[in-house]
């Protein structure tokens, strides 16, 4: 008998030094690993599963599945969570081409795993493609490249007593100058308004990813359309650096924003000590996981003035694509079978808090689901996608979290850095096309 190993490798990235900004250093957290004895395996073979969920308790789900699975079939599962160096660590790998077996492919299924990933059409879970998220995971061709085990309708989550102790209605919130103020009602009764945890890096890139649509792209074509062709105005990226700056000035952060990580957010918003996150649904459960008794909530993100739409963001959470060159097919297709069937997508996406991305499977998104009802569908909120998969050149995602970092970091010129550093970037990264 063999072992399934699973893996959880709690690492995080210190954000590195990248064009003329200097990033914060923060503290390395050492490496865990626990192995459970799974007495059914009953062949040599151990699929590699590499996935970026973030938060406990739906790492837990994940690895609960993975061991269901190799009892259901033999098959040993290798489930590794590495942390926020997620997108890194898959980079170096199709370098090397040692690919996982099977990955999450948070957004990129297409424009960045197209190459590397089999086509999953002959599957019988192509036939159930949510309408919602079939476009995003779908090449030209019609090749459908990654499984949505749930998809992402994504605002900013926040505490809803926290906001009612604090006098504010999240309805009221249209624009950017309105959610201001409801920071400031926050700051005074002794709570803090933007939960940050930027020892996980990602939390500095979903920052800096969620607002600047509102500012850059929303309801502007000629924004849009000069950043998909190399012509953007990098000086307009001076009103988004602005906001996060302003908030920073204003004392909005947590004090330990840079050092701080995500579940220490999470706690803090289970424990009503603090507003708004700026993170997924997903967040949501691992809150309620701390504290059931609090009420949570997610709204859309503001507009840039009056008379423009609220926004929320749609595509990829939970999904996952196989390698085309696996040494492993046979087994790899069970494992994707397996997610998808309708008692176990469920069960993840009931974990994510998330609708499926599978229109024969319900998940039971339970204290969130008026929150899906009022937001789904409304012909007042625009549908967007995130704004570095859809614009921004395939490896900008470090710069998001890189510039983010530094200016909560409170660093001088850090905000002209930023935009520098995102000029740069950005016309490297579109020459190399």
């Amino acid at each position: 008998m063999k072992k399934l190993v699973v893996t959880m490798l709690i690492a995080t990235m210190a954000i590195a030094s990248a064009g003329c900004s200097k990033a914060p250093e923060e503290p390395k957290t050492e490496t865990t690993e626990t192995t459970a004895k799974k007495e059914k395996q009953e062949t040599d073979v151990t699929l590699e599963f590499l996935y970026n969920l973030n938060g406990e308790a739906i790492s837990n789900e994940v690895q609960a599945v993975c061991e269901q699975f190799t009892e259901e079939t033999g098959i040993g599962v290798e489930a590794i969570m590495p942390g926020s160096n997620f997108s890194d660590i898959m980079k170096t790998r199709m370098a090397s081409n040692q690919l996982p077996d099977v990955w999450t492919t948070h957004g990129w299924a297409v424009a960045r795993y197209a190459e590397y990933l089999e086509p999953l059409n002959d599957f019988g879970f192509a036939d159930h493609i949510s309408s919602s998220i079939e476009e995003q995971i779908t090449d030209k061709d019609g090749n459908l490249y990654t499984l949505p085990i749930d998809m992402d309708l994504t605002g900013i989550i926040y505490n809803v007593n926290v906001l009612e102790e604090a006098g504010v209605n999240v309805d009221d919130l249209k624009t950017w100058d309105d959610f201001n103020e409801a920071c400031k009602k926050v700051k005074s009764i002794g709570k803090t308004p933007i939960q940050m945890g930027g020892k996980d890096s990602y939390t500095f890139g979903n920052l800096m990813d969620f607002i600047a649509p509102t500012f850059i792209t929303n309801e502007d074509e000629a924004n849009q359309e000069a950043l998909l062709d190399g012509s953007f105005d990098w000086s307009k990226w001076n009103v988004v650096v602005d906001q996060v700056a302003s908030w920073n000035a204003e004392g909005y952060f947590n004090k330990d924003a840079v050092t701080a990580d995500f579940m220490t957010g999470v706690k803090a918003l289970a424990a009503e000590e603090a507003a708004f996150m700026f993170h997924s649904a997903s967040g949501i459960s691992e809150i309620y996981v701390q504290n059931s008794d609090t009420e949570m909530g997610f709204m859309p993100l503001p507009a840039r003035e009056d008379g423009l739409k609220t926004s929320l963001m749609t595509g990829e959470h939970f999904a996952i694509g196989m390698s085309k060159t696996t040494e492993h097919p046979e087994e790899a297709k069970k494992f994707m079978e397996f997610m998808a069937r309708e008692d176990i997508c469920a069960k993840l996406a009931t974990k994510c808090g998330m609708p499926s991305g599978l229109d024969n499977v319900e998940s039971d998104t339970g204290r969130l689901e008026p929150f899906y009802e009022k937001y789904t569908n409304n012909a007042e909120i625009l549908n967007i996608p995130y704004f570095d998969r859809k614009y921004l050149p395939s490896g900008m995602w470090n710069d998001l979290c890189v510039t983010g970092g530094t200016i909560l970091s409170g660093q001088d010129n850090a905000t002209e850095e930023a935009v520098t550093q995102m000029k740069n970037s950005y016309e490297e990264k579109k020459a190399q096309e």
